[in-house]
């Protein structure tokens, strides 16, 4: 069944109580998989616009198990808050996914997601994800999604694309965990291939690539993992932050991790990175979390309000 250009008018509630029209969404697609024992195709397009000081979500369409629900509003009209799901709850091997967001003219979006991504063991087959966010003139994207957990076995495909236009500001963050190490599993074998890309005004910022494949050298080497079995990495490009900010950063983050983990805080002109090596998804969520906090009222100007759910 598929539902096109259907728009609907609903009502999100602000703090104080005072309510924030969503403009009819264009394109609302709505296509359910085939049922079949095939691999999962899904794609999620969403478009975020300024109305007159506040952010709407006017574009949500997708296809397959991938969407957004409601846009939320937990701390001002001007930030939206969406939750991307994925209600199959993990991605098995042969799945794609396909996430794009676009963010117009002065407007300010935090994509987020429910809980831990799940990447399952392969059967043979690649699984792959693909990220393209777009940042227009004065605007602002926060891409926080919560841990993603590479099960042993797995083999996985990521690429992640950011784009931004010459003023505007973007917070991303990722958290890796190879093997369920909770559930005394670790990641000794199988191959996850990442790449990452960030331009302003055309530039190219940041360009990372990679691959680790379980039981080699690099997952032991200092120039890998070390040993460890998670990863965190926070960037912030915007304005050059003071080096009062980056030493502060560099405090709390030692004291919050006090030796069970390593941590690194480089600031290169307008980006500024974040790093986590540790074995506790928990402190790296944590981490984040604190460095978030402090970075955006000094980047964005705004004080961090933490998502309700984070805390579910």
């Amino acid at each position: 069944m598929t539902f096109v250009d259907a728009p609907t008018l609903t009502l999100s509630t602000q703090n104080g109580g005072a309510a924030v029209p969503v403009l009819p969404e264009k394109n609302l697609h709505i296509t359910p998989q085939a049922s079949s024992p095939g691999p999962w195709q899904a794609r999620l397009t969403l478009g975020f616009a300024n109305d007159q000081g506040t952010t709407r979500l006017i574009e949500r369409s997708h296809f397959g198990p991938l969407r957004v629900q409601k846009p939320l509003y937990p701390e001002h009209p001007a930030v939206c808050h969406a939750i991307i799901i994925h209600p199959p709850g993990g991605v098995v091997g042969g799945d794609q996914l396909t996430i794009d967001a676009n963010i117009g003219n002065a407007a300010h979006a935090l994509i987020t997601t429910p809980g831990a991504a799940k990447w399952y063991k392969s059967n043979g087959k690649l699984s792959q994800q693909h990220v393209r966010l777009s940042v227009a003139e004065n605007a602002t994207l926060e891409w926080l999604p919560q841990e993603t957990i590479f099960f042993n076995h797995a083999a996985v495909k990521l690429d992640h694309q950011v784009t931004l236009a010459t003023d505007a500001q973007y917070i991303g963050g990722e958290i890796l965990c190879f093997g369920r190490t909770a559930s005394g599993e670790s990641f000794d074998a199988g191959k996850i291939s990442q790449c990452t890309s960030i331009r302003r005004g055309g530039k190219l910022l940041w360009f990372e690539q990679g691959a680790l494949s379980g039981g080699t050298v690099p997952m032991h080497s200092p120039l890998g993992l070390a040993g460890y079995t998670v990863c965190a990495t926070l960037i912030a490009v915007g304005k050059v932050l003071p080096a009062t900010v980056i030493n502060n950063l560099r405090e709390t983050s030692n004291a919050l991790v006090d030796g069970h983990a390593k941590i690194g805080t480089t600031q290169i002109k307008s980006v500024l990175v974040m790093r986590f090596l540790g074995h506790s998804s928990e402190l790296a969520r944590q981490w984040m979390t604190q460095a978030w906090q402090q970075i955006r009222p000094e980047l964005l100007g705004r004080a961090a309000v933490i998502p309700r759910i984070w805390n579910t």
